[in-house]
């Protein structure tokens, strides 16, 4: 076989040849471990998608052939580039020039990045597609509802930017997040993510006495969130601290539990996921004004920046809590300096706690 012929000319080779073998997956997961053995290919790199300082950099990399405006400012491009890699963000200055260049500008400026970026998340803006008023009210209010919750939720994303406009073929509209640089998720913190992802089906459900077809999306987000929590992170007393992680889908056909353990999964992501919704409901029920504001905003304007929702509704009721946490880090990182043992612990924290994750739910 062809794992066999790769196998026997790696051992061919001598210790002292000079010769080094590379190779690229993406599913490092499904490679025989006859390939990982020492000699073989033993020393794995993992390249991940860049962080908020790597994407700054990228973007400085592409931005170098292009004539660009005094006024822009790359490090808001790389906040507003979440889960971006490299081909994305080389993809969004060639976007962003060419748009430019349609408009007959003399340099690139931070609209026209902003359009790429919308382009390339959301594809091309469907200036053609016809809806109705209706549909445009509940596609306003539906995401409003996502807005409202990420805005009152503490441990939800904060919100970058919401929009009306139709993208692609499929997307009516979306709401984009900053989300925070981490790799660990507490149960709070998912259960925010989870009530933020129902704010658009609450939302049409509170303002309109019915639902639609929007949220097809957004549910399918929350069960597969939802049944990670039950069923991967431990995170149900009922199952208890059983982990059922499949990364090689072995299991697709055959589940590794009885069936009474799969009816008690089924009985408790509900549970999960009706809680949630009841608690998105309560919210959305109580800032109903706070709603209603920002459907009529987006049916005016279309689209609405994290300014301008703080001009609609005032500040995040979290940022002041941030800013103090931030105010106490530096303090802890001050006494540090005369301390290199708790300088390393602290620096070993932050390194565990840093991260990407990308986009956002989209109607």
């Amino acid at each position: 076989s062809t794992l066999n012929q790769l196998l026997v000319e790696m051992d061919g080779f001598g210790t002292d040849v000079g010769i080094i073998v590379l190779a690229a997956t993406n599913r490092p997961d499904v490679l025989d471990s006859a390939l990982l053995r020492p000699g073989r290919f033993d020393r794995q790199i993992t390249i991940d998608k860049p962080d908020l300082v790597g994407r700054e950099a990228i973007f400085k990399v592409h931005l170098k052939p292009i004539k660009i405006s005094k006024s822009l400012d790359i490090h808001k491009l790389a906040e507003q580039t979440p889960g971006f890699a490299g081909a994305d963000i080389a993809n969004v200055c060639n976007e962003a020039a060419l748009i430019a260049a349609r408009k007959n500008k003399e340099a690139v400026d931070m609209q026209d990045f902003q359009d790429a970026v919308d382009r390339v998340i959301g594809g091309l803006e469907k200036k053609n597609k016809i809806i109705s008023p209706e549909e445009k009210k509940i596609i306003a209010f539906h995401e409003a509802g996502h807005a409202i919750c990420g805005w009152f939720l503490e441990h939800a994303y904060p919100l970058l930017k919401v929009t009306i406009v139709p993208r692609g073929t499929a997307a009516l509209g979306y709401a984009q997040y900053t989300p925070k640089e981490q790799y660990l998720y507490n149960t709070d913190q998912l259960n925010d993510q989870i009530c933020m992802t129902l704010g658009g089906r609450a939302s049409e459900e509170i303002f309109f006495s019915k639902i639609s077809t929007g949220a097809q999306n957004d549910l399918q987000q929350i069960t597969r969130m939802a049944y990670a929590m039950v069923t991967v992170y431990g995170m149900n007393e009922k199952i208890g601290n059983i982990s059922f992680y499949d990364p090689q889908q072995e299991n697709t056909f055959t589940k590794p539990y009885s069936d009474e353990t799969a009816k008690l999964i089924d009985e408790e992501v509900r549970k999960l996921i009706d809680a949630a919704y009841d608690r998105t409901r309560k919210l959305l029920t109580d800032k109903k004004h706070e709603v209603e504001t920002l459907a009529t905003a987006l049916l005016e304007r279309e689209v609405l920046f994290q300014s301008d929702v703080e001009a609609l509704i005032g500040k995040r009721p979290f940022e002041d809590k941030k800013h103090l946490a931030v105010e106490e880090a530096v303090v802890v990182e001050e006494k540090a300096e005369v301390k290199p043992a708790a300088e390393t612990r602290q620096e070993d924290a932050k390194n565990g706690l840093t991260g990407d994750i990308g986009l956002a739910p989209s109607i």
